[in-house]
């Protein structure tokens, strides 16, 4: 019954990426930790969330900033390079403390920081940061949204592009994590994955429509109250665990 459950919760949570980005990933990661080992889970939510974020930057493809993506890249293939010879696997019960954690970044006061994926040298640390981080973790979009809230920014460029570089760090995500999770022997049933595809294709899409309608102002404030929720659940859940 488990890989059913997970096509479910691909297209639910897809519906929620559609609207709030890195909400959906976030809550994904969570449900795929508690059903699958760490490193089934990494990859199942890797494929899952490629084509996620993949259909959503086809949506918004005219919101794109590709110079960002470029350089984005440049950082990305820097943190898979540096990881890629590093053998480890985090515990379930700190994965799920780390995804807790997480989130918290959102409220970090942007007058602290003052990033800018628009700036060249913001954006290779982000795409080596945010895919560090993915590959650790599992998830990387709060991260990721720290780059993404300088003034100026319109909501749909900024699902566009985040939507883009998160393919990149999904897809080290997966070749980081897929030889062991086929000599684990927990893949067999890989084919389900086919089934959640389209599946996260059409919650995208459904969740696009309601993006639309949201004010930018809306869109950042409901988006940090959600990741936080679901984070706190995490970090309990981690503790939990861990006694």
């Amino acid at each position: 019954m488990t890989w059913p459950f997970i096509i479910v919760a691909a297209l639910v949570t897809s519906f929620i990426s559609g609207i709030f980005g890195m909400a959906g990933g976030l809550i994904l990661m969570g449900v795929l930790a508690l059903l699958l080992p760490v490193s089934t889970a990494m990859v199942t939510h890797g494929a899952i969330q490629s084509v996620s974020n993949g259909w959503r930057a086809i949506l918004w493809r005219d919101f794109i900033d590709w110079r960002v993506l470029g350089i984005y890249l440049g950082g990305s293939v820097a943190a898979f390079a540096l990881l890629i010879g590093i053998a480890f696997e985090v515990s379930k019960p700190w994965l799920f403390i780390i995804l807790g954690l997480v989130p918290s970044l959102v409220w970090i006061p942007k007058r602290h920081l003052h990033l800018d994926a628009r700036r060249p040298d913001h954006a290779v640390f982000c795409g080596f940061a945010v895919t560090g981080l993915n590959i650790v973790a599992g998830v990387s979009g709060p991260l990721l949204d720290i780059f993404f809230v300088a003034d100026g920014m319109d909501r749909r460029s900024i699902v566009a592009t985040k939507a883009s570089t998160q393919v990149a760090a999904h897809a080290a995500k997966i070749a980081f994590y897929l030889a062991p999770a086929l000599a684990g022997g927990d893949l067999t049933e890989w084919p389900w994955l086919l089934a959640a595809a389209p599946l996260a294709i059409i919650g995208t899409t459904l969740g696009a429509r309601v993006l639309n309608l949201m004010s930018d102002a809306d869109f950042r404030k409901y988006t940090k109250w959600i990741v936080t929720g679901v984070g706190l659940i995490y970090v309990i859940r981690g503790v939990i665990l861990l006694s």
